[in-house]
């Protein structure tokens, strides 16, 4: 995606009147010790919203409460003092939890499933049909570029790769709300800048993000407004064009001008400013635009056996018809006679006619045929088979013990 089309995070944010989807009042979680003793405070007395359409950041450095904050959003921890609410219900509320996406910052997946089956897994969870499990299992393996790995076991996965599935083991339910907690971890950058543009689309189409990452530089691509954490207190909250607004200086843009004309610009603004230093240099580009121009370059000569780039959003994600498959591969195996289903298929060649197999009606009269009664059954077995004759094999086995019975 071009990087314009990051800078248009300023305008799917949503006006103060849009719906209020998480709040979160005087929350407070401290863990106590065997003997109830306080032992660590986590998070201490934060208040923040987040509403429909935003993508909310939260920040700060380890241990400064981030990941508390998102699992007693989960419901994984109940609160020591405070209000939280998600969707107008309390985060515990079983149907509520049905409309959350959750990426947690490991990936935990059973390691001898395969990636189908590990979506096919959850979707189970939410109660989706076995066509809509289909249909979305394979756009989002496509999505996240591990359509051509669909039957290696996860376990096998190096950790990009597990956060490529488990991303989109979070997208299976078509959430309205999506916590991600370190997304990019692992990531090449390739997978890093295809993170980013998924949750621009999902925001665009109404939903609400809530990331968490270490990695300063993906969360100002994205995000719309941000806390940032330390000590379990927000120490900053607000929009990134207010927080990172320097109002002291000032940046012109031009293109290249001549020397002569250079001149007169700096000495037309030197002649307003008494003090403070003037720089005039290149722009330069940011090192994930060139490294992404160079692999784009590579890859229309080069073939890899690592992950894919991925495709485009999911088409069910964007809010597509969900029956219609969004890849030609599924079309092209629904499309084609069930005869030619195998794993080698010609698509060239012109389809197989199918003919009714022979009957064979000897086969058929014999077995229409009342069945024989148990003597003639026996009677037929002895003519087939030879009886044996004990007395030759008797004098065999005194020739051989030497005259002897």
């Amino acid at each position: 995606m071009p990087v314009a089309e990051l800078n248009l995070k300023s305008e799917i944010a949503n006006p103060k009147s849009a719906e209020v989807v998480v709040s979160v009042r005087g929350l407070t979680k401290v863990f106590k010790d065997f003997w109830n003793r306080p032992k660590a405070r986590a998070v201490d007395g934060v208040d923040f919203e987040v509403r429909k359409g935003e993508i909310f950041g939260l920040l700060g450095p380890n241990g400064s409460g981030k990941s508390t904050t998102i699992k007693l959003l989960l419901g994984l921890l109940n609160p020591t003092k405070g209000h939280i609410e998600v969707f107008g219900h309390s985060p515990r509320h079983v149907q509520t939890k049905s409309r959350i996406g959750y990426l947690p910052e490991e990936s935990y997946l059973y390691r001898y499933l395969n990636s189908r089956e590990t979506l096919d897994f959850f979707g189970n969870l939410f109660h989706l049909s076995k066509e809509d499990r289909n249909n979305r299992t394979e756009q989002l393996l496509e999505m996240v570029g591990l359509g051509k790995t669909q039957t290696r076991a996860v376990g096998e996965f190096s950790k990009g790769m597990q956060r490529r599935i488990g991303l989109a083991q979070a997208l299976i339910n078509d959430p309205d709300l999506v916590i991600l907690d370190e997304p990019t971890a692992g990531l090449d950058p390739i997978g890093c800048r295809e993170v980013k543009d998924l949750i621009i689309a999902l925001a665009r189409r109404g939903k609400t993000v809530i990331l968490s990452s270490h990695l300063l530089s993906d969360v100002e691509d994205v995000c719309d407004r941000v806390v940032i954490y330390y000590g379990g207190k927000i120490q900053a909250a607000g929009t990134l064009k207010d927080l990172l607004a320097e109002p002291d200086t000032l940046r012109i843009t031009t293109p290249v001008l001549s020397r002569e004309t250079l001149e007169k610009v700096l000495a037309l603004i030197r002649k307003d400013i008494s003090s403070g230093e003037v720089r005039v240099d290149n722009p330069t580009q940011n090192l994930e635009s060139y490294f992404l121009d160079v692999v784009n370059k590579a890859r229309a000569a080069n073939e890899t056996s690592g992950a894919q780039s991925g495709a485009r959003v999911a088409e069910y994600l964007r809010g597509g018809a969900e029956a219609k498959p969004t890849t030609e591969k599924v079309l092209e195996k629904l499309s084609l006679p069930t005869v030619q289903a195998t794993t080698n298929i010609n698509r060239n060649a012109p389809p197989t006619e199918v003919t009714a197999p022979k009957v064979d009606d000897t086969k058929l009269s014999a077995l229409t045929q009342p069945t024989a009664s148990a003597p003639e059954k026996t009677a037929a077995k002895s003519e087939s088979a030879r009886p044996v004759d004990l007395s030759k094999a008797d004098e065999k086995l005194s020739s051989l013990l030497g005259g002897k019975k």
